[in-house]
């Protein structure tokens, strides 16, 4: 079942896979509010009465509990009738939500104002505005008046307010003052009290060459604050008066960047932007060409590639030129590693572009290479969902690629195959055949980027088979490419290959769970919460039970995608070991990635622990193709100790 999403930066809404779930009324809608606001904590039913009426009715806790019931049957329309809820849980004296750390709305935006915090000044604007696209109005826009909601809307929105200014403050100390205007001036039409949003405006148009304007900004803040709140302009805002009537030199922008690659790039974009049309054409398709070099920079490049790869998708298609929208989506030919999609939703809404535009292509051979890329785009972004239309796009475009005997779109097409090799247990074979096909067509044809994911597929594939020699040599070389071409994301997956080949061979527990941790720190600020989220309890997990110690998940922890499987062995820690049945039959079979054999050993683990033998046969049958491989090495990220074992103790117990 596709996970379930919370909106409170707005009206309170829940959505699945993209579509609007029916809360029913007002009162299902405050109830949802109220236990989101409680950030997975139980609330007390009583609590819950006294918030939902000023006057509670003679059967208040019976409506509370229809209400719940209400909410469970919309939020988790597939569940087995009597098995017990994943999402509204009982717990105690009330109720709790247990929601996912990123389904709500709330909680994404904070995590990415806290991110944001710690990158680099340069990289921060990026992730501040990500954030800020959560809001869809005040914060629990249909219960303003509530006392329950006034204390949380208030916090929300302050925090909100002081983003708009801290974004606003980097890019005019980053030398791009003119971005923050906008903004700035809507910013203050809403909240004209705000002193240091007054401040910041003035000065980002001091910077911009308009002196005049601001002053007029600082005298209209002047008026404004003495004629409706009679008080002065605080010492920032004076100060900032004083220095732009004597026009001090701290108040100009930064100098012209004196390397000479980054002067020719400041006047090759300003000829750019002299001579190309403002609503040209040309300028989507060399958009997408920027965002391609940029995606592969590091971690603020990839978000940002991201994030403007769909708005210029979006703008292509309202040309309705339908070869204009093949080439702006297919030109986008990022090799991805990473079978778990960063942005689910923005990969949805790429598909079904690039469904779109197919069927208005003309079926001819002029078109041929638009259809490749856009197939070969739609086996890419269809990763990690059990589907047959990723495996059957990735046929095609790599069928389409080899008869044209185009290099470069062999290699996409290679990419998108790759992406759906993951179908079931064992396919390591055929993912190391198509990264040694991508590593010596990359070389032949100087695609460095594509020799790059070569490299990397036969680090997975040969650590999933325990040939540890052949991928140190893959490693190695990775390296050596990522340090010649500026390619600082490939680290990420050497170090945390490293950690995997050391807890796999002849690392200590301690160390080797200090490995992972070190890993870990390697995914800050990378851009890829796809691979990041819940990767490190989940390795921490494979390298317990590879150890034969106690699983001990901590259901607190950023699981992410891995939560279902993480909660079984959360259930008798809890004392909810009766839960174990219901769990182990409900639970979804691991989704079709490089992470399928050690979800499956996890499924296996608690299916041995509890001695449930249909669980046991499910995960024989899964785990069997793999024979000889190491568990979850094939990730290049993490193991659950050999396949053998896992099927020889699933065979004795059953």
């Amino acid at each position: 079942m596709e996970a379930v999403t919370f909106g409170v930066l707005g009206p309170v809404t829940a959505g699945r896979g993209g579509d609007p779930v029916d809360l029913r009324g007002p009162r299902h809608r405050a109830l949802l509010g109220r236990l989101v606001l409680a950030r997975r904590r139980v609330v007390p039913v009583a609590r819950l009465v006294e918030d939902l009426w000023d006057v509670p009715p003679a059967r208040a806790v019976g409506t509370v509990r229809t209400f719940v019931a209400d909410l469970r049957r919309a939020l988790e329309p597939d569940r087995p009738r009597r098995a017990p809820a994943r999402l509204l849980v009982t717990e105690g004296p009330g109720y709790a939500l247990r929601a996912a750390p990123d389904a709500v709305d709330a909680w994404r935006f904070e995590t990415a104002v806290a991110e944001a915090g710690r990158l680099p000044a340069d990289r921060a604007p990026a992730r501040l505005e990500a954030a800020l696209e959560e809001w869809r109005g005040p914060a629990y826009a249909d219960f303003g008046g509530e006392k329950w909601a006034r204390g949380e809307r208030s916090r929300l929105t302050e925090l909100r307010l002081r983003v708009v200014e801290r974004r606003a403050e980097l890019l005019v100390d980053l030398g791009r003052a003119a971005d923050a205007v906008p903004d700035l001036d809507a910013h203050l039409a809403d909240h004209p009290w705000r002193e240091e949003a007054w401040r910041l405006l003035a000065l980002a148009l001091y910077r911009t060459g308009r002196q005049a304007d601001a002053l007029a900004v600082l005298r209209r803040a002047r008026a404004l604050l003495a004629g409706e709140l009679g008080v002065d302009p605080g010492p920032r805002l004076r100060r900032l008066e004083a220095d732009v009537l004597a026009q001090d030199p701290s108040l100009d922008p930064p100098a012209e960047p004196a390397d000479a690659a980054a002067r020719l790039w400041t006047r090759a974009t300003e000829a750019y932007d002299r001579t190309v049309a403002a609503g040209s054409r040309a300028r989507l398709e060399s958009t997408v060409g920027l965002l391609r070099n940029l995606a592969v920079t590091g971690g603020g490049g990839l978000e940002a590639a991201r994030e403007h790869r769909t708005a210029a998708v979006v703008a292509a298609e309202e040309t309705g030129d339908a070869e204009l929208t093949a080439r702006v989506i297919g030109a986008y030919d990022v090799p991805a590693v990473w079978t778990r999609s960063d942005d689910p939703e923005a990969a949805r809404r790429i598909v079904a572009a690039a469904e779109r535009t197919l069927a208005a292509l003309p079926d001819d051979a002029a078109g041929a290479p638009a259809r490749c890329r856009l197939l070969a785009t739609i086996a890419v972004e269809s990763r990690g969902l059990r589907s047959p239309r990723g495996p059957e796009a990735a046929a095609g475009a790599e069928r389409i690629a080899r008869r044209l005997d185009d290099p470069a779109l062999l290699a996409f097409a290679l990419n998108g195959t790759f992406m759906q090799s993951c179908t079931r247990a064992g396919l390591a074979p055929r993912r190391d055949a198509i990264g040694a096909e991508l590593v010596a067509l990359a070389r032949r044809h100087g695609l460095a980027t594509h020799e790059v994911l070569g490299h990397l597929i036969r680090v997975q594939a040969c650590a999933a088979r325990g040939d540890f020699a052949t991928a140190d040599e893959h490693a190695a070389a990775v390296d050596r490419l990522a340090e010649r071409h500026e390619r600082p994301l490939v680290a990420v997956f050497t170090t945390w290959y490293r950690a995997l080949r050391g807890a796999a061979t002849d690392f200590s527990y301690d160390r080797a769970e200090a490995a992972y941790r070190s890993a870990a720190a390697t995914l800050d600020g990378t851009g890829m919460p796809g691979l990041a989220r819940g990767l490190l309890p989940l390795a921490l997990l494979g390298l317990r039970l590879a150890h034969d110690r106690p699983p001990e998940v901590d259901p607190r922890d950023d699981w992410g995608p891995y939560r279902p499987w993480a909660e079984l062995f959360a259930l008798p820690a809890e004392g909810r070991a009766a839960e174990a049945g219901p769990a182990l039959r409900t639970l979804p079979e691991p989704p079709p990635d490089l992470l399928y054999e050690a979800l499956c050993c996890a499924e296996a683990a608690f299916a041995l622990a509890v001695g449930d033998r249909a669980a046991m046969r499910r995960a024989y049958e899964r785990l069997l193709p793999a024979s000889g491989e190491i568990a979850g090495a094939g990730s290049g990220l993490v193991t659950f100790g050999p396949v053998d074992g896992w099927l020889a103790a699933l065979d004795r117990a059953r």
